[in-house]
């Protein structure tokens, strides 16, 4: 039985995906559930996967842009192929050799050892009697400086294909090359939303910076415990998750974005997340932060990183969210100023935790400090809201009973 492969639906902003690459080729044979090619869209590819066991076909190539639901090939369940079937020549049954044909198989194997000597002697000599490879010249290859004989009588005599040359004033110089890759739709779609913030908005950063002291503390004594009770890590992101959703309640203007002349404000916290994979950023959406526990925050973090790792991730994960936390901390980075997230109008930027001498109580001490930053959209937010969002921000984390008890 035939079945055809269809488009997916991927989203109600999507309308058509291009076709690339092929998990499963042509003509090949597959099993129920197999991955068999991958669809790319401007959000995120996605994987199809085979209806059944069977011949693959394919009706489109690779590159080629397909509407959803347009057939794009089948599987043929009735053309599966039985390899267990097929008969390879090493397997075929070999035929008695006869007497006759033993006796001159024998006498062939006793002539050729008889021949062999003479044939790899005079090879030999003839070897000897001819000069080095390196040492012939040419018009082209003509020595000279006694440098250049010494250099010759030096070099291996095997032959080789060199790697660099030297000038005649005595510098090496190596073969350099180019290798070009076309950018994939998501790598595309990624650069032209990074070009449209530049264009389209105002942005701005501010600095600050947090004492993680406390949490890190906080983490180091409960985090087996909570690990053995939710069967997941507790890490940083559910902190600053639940300090985001406490700042944007007091600061609304962060979580509002612009539309035409008007600005629509969020009454529901969706936050999203930054994960990085080796084809690009992706931001997946938590929903209803403000609802959520510890636990639910660092369960969702680790399923979207688990689906993006995975490239399973779907553009309804990645649709909707009114404000971005991204982890550049998790890479090295100590400071740096985070992009917006269009059409959200600010994005908080964590780094790398570090220890530094700073005064507490007209004391210097070593405390575990770390830079936040807080790109935000100067048309929709100002200055002073800004500032006072990120020390909200900063409060709720060096005191972390405010996030228990909401203040």
């Amino acid at each position: 039985m035939k079945i055809e492969i269809k488009v997916p639906a991927m989203g109600e902003s999507i309308s058509e995906a291009v076709v690339g690459a092929f998990l499963k080729p042509n003509g090949s044979f597959v099993k129920a559930d197999d991955e068999i090619v991958e669809l790319e869209t401007d959000k995120v590819n996605q994987v199809l996967y085979a209806p059944q066991a069977g011949m693959i076909s394919w009706s489109v190539s690779q590159g080629d842009h397909v509407k959803i639901h347009q057939v794009i090939g089948s599987v043929d369940s009735d053309k599966a192929a039985n390899k267990s079937e097929q008969t390879s020549p090493a397997n075929k049954e070999k035929k008695p050799q006869t007497v006759a044909a033993k006796q001159e198989t024998a006498q062939k194997a006793s002539s050729s050892k008889t021949t062999e000597a003479p044939q790899k002697a005079s090879q030999k000599e003839a070897s000897l009697l001819q000069p080095a490879p390196s040492l012939l010249t040419s018009p082209s290859h003509a020595r000279s400086t006694k440098e250049q004989f010494l250099s010759e009588l030096e070099a291996p005599q095997s032959p080789a294909i060199p790697s660099s040359q030297k000038t005649s004033s005595g510098q090496t110089t190596t073969e350099r090359s180019e290798t070009r890759k076309k950018m994939s739709r998501v790598r595309k779609a990624i650069a032209a939303r990074l070009v449209e913030v530049g264009q389209q908005t105002a942005m701005l950063t501010t600095f600050n910076e947090v004492d993680m002291t406390q949490i890190i503390a906080l983490r180091d004594s409960y985090k087996e415990a909570f690990s053995k009770q939710y069967h997941v890590r507790l890490g940083f992101m559910s902190f600053f998750v639940k300090a985001a959703v406490s700042a944007l309640k007091a600061f609304p203007e962060v979580n509002a974005y612009l539309d035409g002349e008007e600005l629509v404000y969020r009454n529901y916290f969706d936050i999203s997340i930054a994960v990085g994979t080796d084809k690009g950023l992706f931001v997946p959406v938590i929903r209803n932060c403000d609802t959520l526990s510890f636990a639910d925050i660092e369960k969702s973090i680790e399923a979207y990183a688990t689906k993006a790792r995975e490239g399973k991730l779907v553009p309804a994960d990645l649709q909707g969210g009114g404000f971005t936390i991204t982890n550049g901390g998790t890479y090295g980075s100590l400071l740096s100023t985070p992009i917006l997230n269009p059409p959200q109008s600010a994005i908080l930027g964590m780094h790398k935790i570090a220890k530094r001498p700073v005064v507490v109580n007209d004391e210097i001490v070593i405390r575990q400090m770390m830079y936040l930053a807080l790109s935000y959209d100067h048309r929709v937010i100002d200055g002073k809201e800004a500032v006072s969002f990120l020390v909200h921000i900063k409060n709720a984390l060096e005191d972390p009973v405010r996030l228990l008890i909401g203040i």
